[in-house]
């Protein structure tokens, strides 16, 4: 039981890792003189050097994709949160709905951005 304890903790700790990496990283898309993440668009020119840089937000899909990988975070965070408060509180054999319910917010939130053909 302490190893499965162990694992949930690992795989939120895994996710929130994940989720900030993903929302932070610089470059999602690269190519011909032009880089594009989530937060700005760059252009560069051939030396390599940054000509301008723009907010990507003017975009309602993008607004949108922002918002989600943001409540995706907060959600995840909330659940590692109830999760530990729950193990310490709940008896045994006590069932985690609560922590499941918000794990299940915060991944609803990201697959819908995976959804935007």
């Amino acid at each position: 039981m302490l190893l499965l304890l162990l694992g949930i903790i690992v795989l939120h700790v895994a996710v929130l890792v994940l989720l900030f990496v993903s929302t932070i990283v610089s470059q999602w898309i690269v190519g011909n003189g032009h880089s594009t993440d989530l937060w700005q668009n760059c252009s560069t020119s051939s030396s390599g050097n940054v000509h301008h840089c723009f907010s990507s937000s003017a975009n309602e899909w993008l607004q949108s994709v922002q918002a989600t990988m943001i409540l995706s975070i907060i959600f995840s965070v909330l659940s590692l949160f109830l999760f530990f408060c729950q193990l310490f509180t709940l008896t045994k054999g006590g069932r985690f709905y609560i922590t499941g319910i918000f794990q299940i917010l915060a991944e609803s939130n990201s697959s819908q951005m995976c959804s935007c053909d």
